[in-house]
């Protein structure tokens, strides 16, 4: 677990330093080609579930997939291209494609991963193998 939590701070911190040097960029940043959705990392005794940060997609627009090791989430959110009259004095939303990398330690079972879209938020659960699991010994006394 630990693993994960200081990758997904090492991406928001790099994160943070291209976007600093391409502050004067930040409208085109924001509402071009990429976003990158937030994360939260959160752990049980039973799994490792990441809840991501995509709302206003269509749950056939995000793709999990798990191969060698690493979790990948990516998917688009579109520009909703409406022409009805409106024209925006400002945009805030990010638009374009994002794509979120996290390397899976060897405790967890990448054949059981399952992924949940409800309310604009992915819910990525990866269980741990039942061998890593935590036990609980009873001690007996005499």
């Amino acid at each position: 677990m630990n693993y994960l939590v200081a990758h997904n701070r090492m991406a928001r911190e790099m994160d943070q330093v291209f976007n600093s040097l391409f502050a004067g960029k930040s409208h085109q940043y924001h509402n071009g080609d990429c976003f990158t959705p937030r994360v939260n990392i959160t752990e049980t005794e039973d799994n490792v579930s990441l809840t991501i940060e995509v709302p206003g997609m269509d749950k056939g627009d995000i793709k999990v997939t798990v191969a060698d090791g690493i979790l990948t989430v990516e998917g688009e959110r579109k520009v909703e291209n409406k022409d009805n009259g409106k024209n925006f004095i400002r945009s805030e939303f990010s638009y374009g494609k994002f794509c979120r990398s996290f390397t899976i330690p060897d405790n967890f079972d990448a054949g059981k991963v399952s992924a949940d879209y409800k309310n604009g938020l992915l819910t990525v659960s990866l269980p741990r193998k039942e061998e890593s699991k935590p036990k609980q010994v009873e001690v007996k006394v005499q």
